[in-house]
């Protein structure tokens, strides 16, 4: 079995040198076959200028220099779709993950797991800005997706490459591949890993991202269930508005009918008409969405980062 290690890197100077020589020292003594990918996310510090000279001394380690920064997913779907190995285990490049939890992730996939999560259990981060969001949008997450994960946050993960080799990632979305992997029958699980406090560098990532990745939960279960028939879910909404709209135009009739209101003593047919016009409009969204989908599909697929430089790579 092939690892390949993939890591996301963004400013990282101070830290790259010190995790290149953890991870070499873990992969040498449990004796695989193993590759680095080094995915340089537009760092503004020497990252790069370290990464190149480790390639230039070590053919295991690969680099891709991105020409800006486009984010965390970005680099690691890169990074992910340029690896050749059997098994995949993407790390953040803080120090804070620790490969001496590698050897754990293998023995957890040769029991016949498909994916293994890590859980940074004792987590070394600030409780109000990391700690309290963390565990909302986790507990968030699984609700949705019904994947129970204690952890999607935590970037130490292993998955067989057959897992996630066809899986493309935007946004914030590669926290919730194992939720993706588990839809198309996947076995998850997850396990305790180590987590240190950050010694170099500043943490990249704030109390902000937390509304970004509920924002991109609710894309993933959009994409889940009703990719293929985004009629269904417009139109059904739709649907529901329109027959609101309807029996709040009758209501409004009735009354006047009755003549207990005159019509325009009420608001019901100003929401009346205002509940049809949003049902058209979903409906119609949910046409032009449809046809949105087979343009999709039937286009040519891009990626949605640009690759300025590749260091020890064949083709």
């Amino acid at each position: 079995m092939k690892i390949s290690i993939v890591l996301p890197i963004y400013n990282e100077e101070e830290n790259v040198n010190i995790l290149y020589n953890k991870l070499t020292e873990v992969l040498k003594r449990i004796g695989v076959e193993y590759e680095i990918l080094c995915v340089n996310d537009g760092s503004k510090d020497k990252s790069f200028d370290i990464l190149k000279n480790i390639a230039e001394h070590d053919k295991k380690v690969k680099v891709i220099n991105f020409k800006n920064n486009f984010g965390q997913t970005a680099a690691m779907s890169a990074g992910i779709k340029a690896s050749q190995g059997d098994l995949i285990i993407p790390m953040d490049a803080d120090l804070q993950n620790d490969p001496e939890d590698i050897p754990r992730f293998l023995e957890k996939i040769n029991e016949g797991f498909d994916v293994v999560s890590g859980w940074r259990k004792d987590r070394k981060d600030a409780l109000v800005l990391r700690k309290i969001p963390s565990w909302v949008a986790n507990w968030i997450i699984g609700k949705i997706t019904g994947v129970k994960i204690h952890d999607y946050g935590c970037s130490m993960k292993a998955y067989k490459r057959e897992i996630i080799k066809d899986v493309n990632l935007y946004g914030e979305m590669h926290r919730f591949i194992p939720a993706y992997a588990s839809w198309q029958g996947a076995v998850v699980t997850e396990m305790v890993v180590t987590h240190h406090p950050r010694i170099h560098g500043v943490t990249k990532y704030g109390i902000g991202r937390t509304f970004k990745v509920i924002l991109d939960l609710i894309v993933v279960k959009f994409l889940s269930v009703y990719i293929n028939r985004p009629i269904h879910f417009f139109g059904g909404i739709g649907f529901v508005s329109l027959f609101l709209g309807i029996i709040t135009g009758l209501t409004a009739l009735t009354l006047r009918i009755l003549e207990i209101k005159y019509i325009v003593e009420t608001p019901l047919p100003i929401l009346s008409a205002l509940l049809i016009i949003v049902g058209v409009q979903l409906i119609a969204m949910g046409i032009l969405a449809e046809m949105i989908m087979r343009t999709y599909y039937e286009s040519q697929h891009k990626e949605p980062y640009v690759i300025k430089d590749k260091i020890n790579f064949d083709n």
